[in-house]
This record gives C-alpha cells, structure tokens and sequence, in this order.
C-alpha cells in the first residue's frame, strides 16, 4: 500500500509494467457513468458488476490464463464503506487440517464469472446476439484449475478457489457447492484477512496468485471510482489444465 501518490493513468500503467506484461490498462471500477451522473440501481449493469465482486475471488481465474496481479488507485471515494478486503490463500492452505489437505490432493474445479455472477443474482444485460459485451464473458470453456496450486516463485502451495470456482471433480453440483462454500468460508476467515480503507491518491499492489480479494459495500448514491490495472500471468504457470 503506497498512500498519496495520486499516479496518472499513465503512471500507473507505467508501474503496473514494471511487474509484467499488463492484461489490461488502468480501467475504472465506479459508479460514475460517462456523462458524471451517478448510478445507483440495481438493474444497472455496472452496479451489478460491483456488487459481484463483494464475494471472494482472484482475478481472471475464468480466463484461460489467470491474472498474476493488480495495481489499483483510488480517484473518488465515498464517506464511509466500499474497502477492499485480502484474504491470505497460503495461510488459508497451512491452517487445513491432514486429511482435508488430502482430500483437496488432485481436486480440480471449473472456474466462470457469468456462473457466479448467475448464482449471485447479478448478470448482466444481454446483448442482441443473446451473450454479454462486459469483460470476462468469454464463449470458452470454462477453465479448469487446481484447486490447490503452488505459487511459482515461493514454491508454497496456496488455495485457489473463491466466487468464480464451481463444478468440483468427481462431485455433484450440490455437493460442489455446498463444499465450495465452506472451503471459501473457512479460508476467508477473519484472522487471515486485511481490508484496506481507501483514500484518495493510494496506490495498492497484490499478488493475485496468492491472495484473494473482495469489494466491500457503500452508499452508491455517493460516488467511488477506482482505476485497475491488472497484471497478465505468465501463460507457463498460469493456463488453465484444459487450455494448454
């Protein structure tokens, strides 16, 4: 967390590189439409689109390669609500008792956003061609991901799951589910989380492969706008199983 650094979009782009190649450039996560006007309904795509990122998740896991990290900066912020919460996904995985370790051994899951945000109540609008123009709504097979993974510069091994993971093998979708569920729970505790408060001007950096993150809520008649650029992963550790 860099506090006061108020980067351009340029700058943060510029930084962002520094890490790897970028996924995409600095991009905004707010509520302030094009025209200034602040949107607040639920039926707004973009206010669904926030509202799903209050569950736990990494970046890109419904990508064929999984993001390796952010850089985010804060431009608006509201009064009070609308932190970023960080899960520690390797203490998540050390914490696990033997057997749940063993179980969790060759498990894998598929990971898809419009499957989360579908369960969550917060699609979007479709388009004339019945699919969706917002971004990660790719026509791809669901990629397939380890459900346990070790990180390729610590060689630890951390969780992978969150919002995005569904379809567990060898399980039913309800037993997925229900399994899911608790894992995220148990892994998201509170004595493995940080949420940062933001202010205006903050820079925050994270590594994607090993944290997990959620939005947190805020009044949505005041205005937020945060910029996000992501950091792509290295396609030789980070392709999904059925992509490479």
């Amino acid at each position: 967390i860099f506090p006061g650094q108020f980067l351009t979009k340029g700058e943060q782009n510029d930084f962002a590189r520094r890490f790897g190649e970028l996924e995409f450039r600095a991009s905004p996560i707010t509520n302030v439409g094009p025209d200034g006007t602040v949107r607040s309904t639920p039926e707004d795509d973009r206010i669904k689109s926030m509202r799903g990122n209050e569950g736990w998740h990494h970046d890109s896991t419904y990508m064929p390669v999984q993001a390796s990290g952010a850089v985010v900066t804060a431009e608006i912020v509201p009064s009070a609500g609308g932190a970023t919460g960080f899960a520690d996904m390797r203490a998540a995985y050390d914490a696990l008792d033997d057997d749940t370790k063993a179980r969790l051994d060759g498990l894998t899951a598929r990971h898809s956003l419009e499957y989360r945000q579908g369960r969550a109540g917060y699609l979007p609008t479709k388009n004339a061609d019945g699919g969706y123009d917002m971004y990660g709504y790719h026509d791809g097979p669901a990629p397939v991901r380890p459900l346990t993974k070790v990180h390729p510069e610590t060689a630890r091994v951390n969780l992978l799951a969150g919002r995005h993971a569904h379809d567990v093998s060898g399980m039913d979708p309800d037993e997925s589910e229900t399994f899911l569920d608790a894992l995220n729970d148990a892994a998201c505790d509170p004595s493995r989380t940080f949420f940062h408060e933001w202010e205006v001007g903050d820079v925050v950096v994270w590594d994607n492969r090993r944290l997990a993150h959620c939005a947190t809520p805020f009044d949505l008649t005041e205005p937020r706008r945060i910029w996000h650029a992501r950091i792509a992963g290295d396609p030789a550790t980070e392709t999904a199983l059925n992509y490479r």
